[in-house]
């Protein structure tokens, strides 16, 4: 959203709690913040109306593998009914690659109806793996960066801020962009050598720790699935390309982590 603030459009944002502080602050900002539930066909229809373009993202791990389908269909389904032009339909990288991954397969099925409603333009953007995860209690906790990843693994990330960039890019430039499918990552790494820029970013200690990959399937097969994955085959995004055809110079971890030094 604020990277196309200014940029000539009449921004609007749907939100289920229109009242929280984000959205006032997006309020506050210019932004036109309208009551709507992913889950609720009619406010998402209200929400949509007479708008040019659309943005659809959905949430794995708030809704689950089966319903975040049910929205992402389901809201570009009512996007078209109520005359969008252009779609922007934020998927996953290698969604496109058959990854057995279920919250990764069910994005691609979610990407075949975009493209089977055939909207005048739609460009669909496949991020890899967010930088934010790596401080969230599914890796750090305390000064432990604990994964069940193979430690010489280079793994692709990418700045939430990033996709956002990339984002407003897909509708300033919709026409040019328009039927494209972009896989979008901005640094590569290893795990332990994630550990040791967060430590120098963050001013603290964080050590990597390797843990056994059942631990994580107790909790969730498709999390586990994903790291073997990760291990197995990885993301391919084309970090240099990305920079010269866009002209985006791509946020590091090292950058991102010293941003967030409290």
């Amino acid at each position: 959203m604020a990277a196309l603030a200014g940029k000539g459009f009449d921004l609007r944002a749907m939100t289920r709690k229109p009242d929280s502080p984000a959205a006032k602050a997006l309020a506050a900002r210019g932004v036109s913040v309208v009551r709507g539930d992913l889950n609720d066909p009619a406010s998402v229809r209200e929400a949509l109306g007479g708008a040019w373009g659309a943005f659809s993202v959905q949430n794995t791990w708030e809704a689950g593998v089966e319903l975040e389908e049910e929205q992402g269909k389901r809201f570009a389904t009512l996007a078209k009914d109520a005359g969008v032009q252009h779609l922007v339909y934020s998927s996953v990288g290698s969604a496109h690659r058959n990854t057995g991954i279920p919250h990764f397969d069910n994005k691609w099925r979610v990407e075949g109806t975009v493209r089977d409603l055939k909207f005048p333009s739609h460009v669909i953007l496949r991020p890899v793996f967010f930088m934010e995860n790596l401080v969230s209690p599914w890796f750090l906790n305390g000064d432990t960066l604990a994964a069940a990843i193979n430690p010489d693994t280079v793994l692709q990330m990418i700045a939430v801020a990033d996709i956002g960039k990339y984002a407003a890019r897909a509708f300033t430039d919709a026409d040019r962009l328009n039927r494209r499918e972009i896989d979008l990552a901005g640094d590569a790494m290893t795990i332990p050598a994630a550990a040791q820029v967060l430590a120098r970013g963050l001013g603290r200690p964080v050590n990597f720790v390797s843990i056994p990959i059942e631990d994580v399937r107790k909790n969730s097969a498709d999390f586990a699935a994903m790291l073997e994955w990760f291990d197995r085959v990885g993301y391919d995004a084309d970090i240099p390309g990305l920079e010269r055809e866009f002209g985006i110079t791509s946020t590091k971890l090292a950058d991102w982590a010293a941003q967030r030094r409290t």
